[in-house]
């Protein structure tokens, strides 16, 4: 190309037509090549289905759904799962598919190239396709129709697997928590049963019960004192009527001694034993046995009792008692009485005591029980803190168990979230690969560039002058003549013959090139 040279539009339309042939046979030559190689290439077809993701047939407020996981999020984990080798293999084996790769290349390589031919398209909404190249339209239709058949039984036995394997594991916790809720149970049970009346709970009415028995204590002090207060005044009521016995010259008299030892008479034998059984058994209220004056008022009781056995065995039968004075019987009577008052009130007094006795070891007792509880309530805040938290667990793995078997009945019964076939894969009339029209205009196209390309370089290498008006303005010099080419007639003959040959061989390459691709579209 001239330097500084300037190509005006009808200049390109001259050198187009000058150097048709470069643009020409390259145009037909890669298209030809192109529709032939297009022509070769095997076709490839394809099936898709379409699957819808229905919802939840139950609302969620009522049944919640044993996973979280959106749809897509699931068909992506689904996805490697049928990309895995083990799965791909089984498919290809059942299906024979890619028998020339198998035969002349490794099985990693064939499970690759089966990935790259299936297909799952992104949800739109709630539906997606499921998808699946091959060599034959058959075979393609019966693996679509599989990998969507995967698709819809996987999400189901994985929905499925999912909720089952949840109401297990709340099942085996909820074995657990009731397991342990019933040892804490236990615990606190033993606990109780151990420390019954050291509670808590219990010390109002510790509190309570010690009141009692402290008043029920100072009730029975007052009592003793008082019945000791009597029990003097009876004791010296009785030495006075003791006093008063009749003297030794009483016609009926009988010896006798007192309580303090001096001799006494009055009355018949039998007042005067039944008196000193009175004394003997008022003195044994108060001593022992072997005290003296026990010991003394013995052996008088004996020896009375002696003389009225022996009155009796010598006195006739239809004798009379020997009278005695009125006051005399009265003082006896009264003496009895008295004694026998003394008695009743040595055995109340005793009961008393006794009853203090026992009535202070059960305020002992409570004041024990009371003085424990601050220990026993720390122990038994962590004992029924942790009953608390059992139980509360237990309860909300009972209601997280009927939540799981909703669940599990949900999508055993197939109303929760599921994907459907809304289209299934039918069988390619028409091959989806090679595009092959696509592929001519690429080669069409091609050529044109190249022998656009070839003209372009040709015209950058060519430094010849052509015009005059091209020396005017490249040489700024002016021209005095234009010689013309001199051919003689053989040359023209054998020019215009030459030039001839060439476009029929270059039309006839041209003509073929355009029938081979005419051929190939209308194929």
């Amino acid at each position: 190309m001239l330097p500084g040279k300037k190509y005006k539009p009808e200049d390109l339309l001259v050198l187009l037509r000058k150097r048709v042939w470069w643009v020409l046979v390259p145009f037909a030559v890669v298209s030809a090549v192109t529709a032939a190689v297009a022509r070769k290439l095997p076709d490839r077809y394809y099936s898709e289905a379409l699957v819808r993701v229905v919802p939840q047939q139950v609302p969620e407020e009522y049944v919640k759904a044993p996973s979280n996981e959106s749809a897509q999020e699931r068909l992506l984990s689904m996805r490697q799962q049928i990309s895995s080798r083990s799965r791909l293999e089984r498919i290809i084996e059942d299906n024979n598919l890619y028998p020339e790769e198998r035969r002349n290349g490794i099985m990693e390589d064939v499970v690759d190239k089966m990935r790259g031919d299936i297909s799952v398209s992104i949800p739109k909404g709630d539906v997606f396709a499921v998808g699946y190249t091959g060599s034959n339209p058959r075979v393609v239709q019966k693996v679509a129709t599989e990998l969507a058949r995967f698709f819809i039984d996987t999400d189901l036995q994985d929905r499925s697997n999912l909720a089952e394997g949840t109401n297990q594991f709340i099942e085996s916790q909820l074995e657990d928590a009731r397991r342990r809720l019933v040892e804490q149970e236990k615990k606190l049970e033993e606990y109780r049963s151990k420390f019954s009346g050291q509670l808590p709970g219990q010390l109002d009415s510790n509190l309570q019960a010690q009141a009692n028995a402290q008043m029920q204590i100072r009730a029975l002090v007052d009592s003793i004192n008082r019945d000791q207060d009597r029990r003097l005044m009876l004791e010296n009521t009785a030495k006075e009527l003791e006093s008063m016995a009749p003297g030794p010259d009483s016609p009926a008299a009988g010896a006798a001694v007192s309580a303090s030892g001096d001799a006494v008479q009055g009355g018949t034998l039998v007042q005067q034993l039944e008196v000193a059984k009175a004394t003997l058994a008022g003195l044994q209220k108060r001593y022992t046995d072997s005290m003296p004056d026990v010991k003394n008022w013995k052996k008088i009781v004996a020896d009375l009792q002696a003389k009225v056995d022996a009155d009796a065995l010598t006195r006739p039968v239809s004798a009379e008692a020997v009278p005695t004075s009125p006051a005399e019987v009265a003082r006896v009577k009264k003496l009895k009485e008295t004694r026998d008052q003394i008695t009743q009130l040595d055995k109340q007094t005793t009961a008393a005591q006794n009853e203090v006795k026992r009535l202070r070891a059960i305020s002992d007792d409570l004041q024990h029980r009371i003085d424990a509880v601050p220990a026993r309530e720390s122990e038994m805040t962590e004992l029924t803190r942790d009953y608390a938290t059992l139980t509360r667990t237990y309860q909300e793995l009972l209601s997280r168990r009927e939540t799981s078997k909703l669940a599990q009945n949900l999508e055993l019964r197939q109303y929760g979230e599921q994907f459907k076939m809304l289209d299934t894969p039918r069988i390619p009339e028409r091959p989806n690969s090679p595009n092959r029209p696509m592929i001519n205009l690429y080669g069409m196209a091609g050529g044109l560039a190249v022998g656009l390309a070839l003209v372009a370089l040709l015209e950058y290498r060519d430094r010849t002058f052509r015009t005059d008006e091209e020396i005017i303005s490249l040489l700024a010099l002016p021209v005095l003549a234009v010689v013309p080419v001199m051919e003689s007639n053989s040359e023209r003959r054998q020019t215009r013959r030459r030039r001839f040959y060439l476009g029929i061989g270059l039309g006839s390459t041209v003509l073929g090139c355009l029938a081979i691709l005419i051929y190939t579209f209308v194929r």
